[in-house]
């Protein structure tokens, strides 16, 4: 008997269940050859803990994709460690991240569904992937996918389906659950809704806070500020590849420290009663260039 709720993953060997999922120490990532080399993040340590959601909010450029990928071993650390349900994964090998995939420890939810889904694949081909993957019977694995669609708001006779056949939300939504539906310890988030219209990012953002409920930690990438908010504990704010300030979502957001920050928060006018105007929009952009 299968129900709607995914699976809790085991942790690591020898990893504490109680301790963060993601623990990132000192990490520095350098692009390009020692000439021409381009540090795009520079001694970023964050924490995530268990069920936690946090944001990681920036400009375009910033390095939030880059820490992303650097979690994800899609790029390599220059200096510092990433520590991932318990295994430093900064400089794990392509067979070391495969084997931690295949556990589902770590998933990830791409901006684009119709570029990370597989264009020949039908919804339930795309949902059960995974999960036989990681062993699970196919019959079985097909029952998880289908009691999986409720909590992601699709219906079941779209299982037949390919992504070319959904919309712009349903291909997002099947993203989110191929992503839930193994059980991961962590869920990276880069850019989820940024690609959605507005209905469907606020879908989206619903479904995203109910999820939390089955204890899975998130890190929300975005650089728009408003829609973090409504769904991460804490917000971690990065500046040309530094993490200039992380607090509680209402203390970054109420009482923002960092002149980038302040920037951030004034430029969303549905997060205050009255959003930076001109002049001070203006004097922050000085502070930050000096």
């Amino acid at each position: 008997m299968t129900t709607g709720e995914p699976p809790r993953t085991t942790p690591a060997d020898g990893a504490d269940p109680a301790g963060p999922v993601l623990e990132i120490t000192g990490l520095d990532v350098h692009y390009g050859l020692r000439r021409r080399r381009r540090q795009a993040l520079r001694g970023v340590s964050l924490t995530v803990a268990p069920g936690e959601a946090v944001g990681l909010i920036g400009e375009t450029g910033s390095g939030k994709s880059t820490l992303a990928r650097a979690v994800l071993g899609l790029v390599r650390a220059s200096a510092g460690s990433v520590v991932v349900g318990g295994e430093d994964v900064a400089r794990h090998g392509p067979r070391q991240w495969r084997a931690l995939r295949r556990r589902g420890v770590v998933q990830y939810v791409f901006q684009d569904p119709l570029r990370s889904l597989d264009p020949d694949l039908t919804v339930e081909e795309s949902l059960t992937e995974p999960l036989l993957m990681q062993g699970v019977p196919r019959e079985e694995a097909a029952d998880r996918a289908r009691a999986f669609l409720p909590r992601v708001r699709l219906h079941e006779e779209l299982l037949g389906r390919l992504p070319g056949e959904l919309s712009g939300g349903q291909r997002q939504r099947v993203s989110v659950a191929r992503a839930l539906v193994t059980g991961p310890r962590l869920v990276i988030l880069d850019e989820p809704v940024s690609a959605l219209d507005a209905a469907n990012r606020v879908q989206v953002l619903e479904i995203l806070k109910e999820l939390r409920s089955s204890g899975v930690a998130l890190v929300f990438i975005s650089h728009d500020l408003g829609s973090v908010a409504g769904v991460c504990d804490r917000l971690a704010v990065l500046y040309q590849g530094e993490l200039v300030e992380v607090g509680t979502t209402h203390d970054v957001v109420n009482h923002p420290r960092h002149p980038y920050t302040r920037l951030l928060v004034g430029s969303a006018p549905t997060l205050r009663s009255a959003p930076a105007d001109r002049a001070e929009r203006e004097a922050l952009r000085a502070l930050l260039r000096t």
